[in-house]
């Protein structure tokens, strides 16, 4: 696509976490990005917001943050003598909660509204957010000092979980020069609000088989019942299977992941494509894979393996 070249301009690599930003915002899907500081997760939300001429905010996530930091608060105007709402950084197209696992479950829990039901209450007053709204979150998988773990019931609210990697020596190299140089070329805007409500729209009649629907929901269960499915080996691994959320996202990740490749249908490689990203959040292990130093993603991969594909 032409918004994937032009994003290309000003982040070198990670193809993987700008096809998941595009599915997410064609999906109405939030996305949780994982990965050491210094990866161009924030230059890459930036490009995203730049290239589809939406407005962009971030808020740096710390322990003593409030959930009026986020959503705004009701004010007290001494020259009126009324109480005004003056609204937080949530009110945009596109938020970038940078490091969330760093703020407590109070500030978690006040996020949990505006990412499920897309609207913030503050005081008595209920604002409906402006189409698209995406939340990007991003969290550090290795320092646990001054970090909480995020709630499940919030987790449950990502669409995607993308695990994001180094890249490679030449990508490395090559953003350094540019860098250093100061040769990234200026972004464009490709897209505007109407085009993305039409892309919508042309995904929303992509096809996709009910075998393959069938095929869907066999996965999401097997996650909650892997001896159903002859994964006895699976059972005192898994403490929590996916929730019905994950089958909602699946059915429309797939959709979005089969335009994006050029498709008008769905196949059984959409499907596996995005499956891992969509149940690796919210597939609760259990101490014994703990204790076994078993990896979310080898469980998904054998539930992908065993789990016939019709």
């Amino acid at each position: 696509m032409e918004i994937k070249n032009e994003i290309k301009k000003g982040v070198i690599g990670q193809e993987h976490m700008i096809d998941a930003l595009l599915i997410g915002i064609l999906s109405n899907g939030h996305i949780l990005l994982e990965g050491v500081p210094g990866l161009a997760k924030t230059t890459t939300v930036k490009a995203f917001s730049q290239c589809l001429d939406i407005h962009f905010k971030r808020v740096q996530f710390t322990p003593d943050l409030l959930p009026s930091d986020i959503l705004g608060a009701q004010i007290y105007d001494m020259k009126s003598g009324d109480f005004k709402i003056k609204k937080g950084p949530i009110f945009t197209n596109l938020l970038l909660a940078d490091e969330i696992n760093r703020a407590p479950a109070k500030v978690q829990s006040a996020l949990l509204e505006v990412m499920q039901e897309r609207q913030i209450t503050i005081a008595e007053n209920t604002y409906i957010l402006e189409e698209p709204f995406l939340v990007l979150a991003t969290q550090n998988p290795v320092e646990s000092q001054g970090a909480y773990e995020l709630p499940e019931a919030q987790l449950d609210r990502f669409m995607f979980k993308i695990i994001v990697d180094y890249n490679t020596k030449e990508e490395e190299y090559e953003i350094a020069s540019k860098v250093t140089n100061n040769t990234f070329e200026t972004l464009t805007k490709v897209l505007d609000k109407n085009d993305l409500l039409q892309l919508k729209e042309e995904i929303s009649k992509v096809h996709i088989d009910k075998e393959l629907e069938k095929y869907i929901v066999d996965l999401i269960f097997a996650s909650r019942n892997p001896s159903d499915y002859g994964m006895e080996e699976l059972v005192s691994y898994i403490q929590f299977g996916a929730s019905p959320r994950a089958t909602i996202d699946m059915f429309k990740a797939v959709k979005a992941k089969a335009y994006l490749r050029g498709n008008t249908y769905v196949s059984p490689l959409d499907i596996v494509l995005v499956f891992k990203e969509v149940l690796r959040h919210r597939v609760i292990l259990s101490y014994e894979a703990q204790a076994a130093e078993i990896n979310i993603d080898d469980i998904l991969q054998t539930i992908l393996e065993k789990v016939k594909i019709p």
